[in-house]
């Protein structure tokens, strides 16, 4: 394929895939309360209705409260996993870790019949807890994976030379296995919160119309017509998400984290 045809083929899907967004983000322009593209009018109305309405506002806080709680529980089993595999190569750690990457493999919604099982029997259903359990370890592979790359990419000489130097394990994770994979726990505690925030399946079945988070709210509104907040909504988190990997893709090495190793790495 010559180069010309090669950069008229990406064009057309970068147009393909951008094509959506446009269209949602023209719809939430619109200044009356219609499906229209191109926008009749332009207004920002559908934004500020979004956060000063009440009925827009709360799952907008539930979605962003249970997105950084899943992050944070996500991350806090993934970290121990993936050190452990990594420092002791032990059958049981391996076992561990596909035990942490089978949630993820597994379809949406037999891990919230699963969770909405559990909560059941403990009669502890429709809390806004549960949902962020559920998320948690759902997602936990995300950041398990980025953490574990980052642990593959210490140099052991570093640590054996602190070891040389007297250094326990303690201060040898703190002062260089800790600094080292923090942009990696970072990474993996962005991704678990872009997909908690849009996550549907999980939320709905855990926890019901009890906790109403930003895609339940979408999908109850459906039922009772159409309005341009929905595409407001849209807009703002295609923003969050693409603010998000930006400064992943910004401060952070996004090829590694996508698994790809330099040339010389073995």
């Amino acid at each position: 394929m010559s180069k010309l045809g090669r950069n008229l083929l990406f064009a057309a899907v970068a147009l393909f895939l951008a094509a959506p967004i446009v269209l949602v983000l023209g719809v939430s322009l619109n200044a009356k309360q219609r499906l229209a593209f191109p926008p009749q009018g332009l207004s920002f109305r559908w934004y500020a209705d979004m956060v000063l309405d009440a009925s827009w506002r709360v799952p907008i806080e539930h979605s962003l409260l249970i997105a950084t709680g899943a992050g944070l529980v996500a991350v806090s089993i993934a970290l121990p996993l993936a050190y452990a595999l990594w420092r002791h190569r032990l059958f049981y750690a391996k076992v561990l870790y596909g035990l942490g990457v089978a949630p993820f493999m597994l379809p949406p919604v037999i891990t919230a019949l699963g969770f909405m099982a559990f909560w059941t029997l403990l009669n502890h259903y429709g809390q806004i807890e549960n949902v962020v359990i559920a998320h948690g370890i759902f997602l936990v592979t995300l950041p398990l994976i980025t953490v574990s790359l980052g642990l593959e990419a210490i140099d052991q000489a570093m640590i054996e030379a602190a070891r040389t130097l007297g250094a326990g394990e303690l201060t040898i994770f703190r002062t260089i296995i800790l600094p080292w994979i923090r942009p990696y726990l970072i990474s993996g505690f962005a991704f678990a919160f872009v997909l908690s925030m849009n996550e549907y399946i999980i939320a709905y079945m855990v926890a019901g119309f009890t906790v109403e988070t930003l895609p339940i709210k979408i999908f109850n509104s459906l039922r009772y017509g159409y309005t341009p907040v929905m595409a407001a909504v849209a807009v703002t988190f295609v923003l969050i998400a693409i603010a998000v990997f930006g400064l992943i893709g910004r401060f952070g090495n996004l090829p590694r984290l996508l698994g790809r190793w330099s040339p010389g790495e073995e």
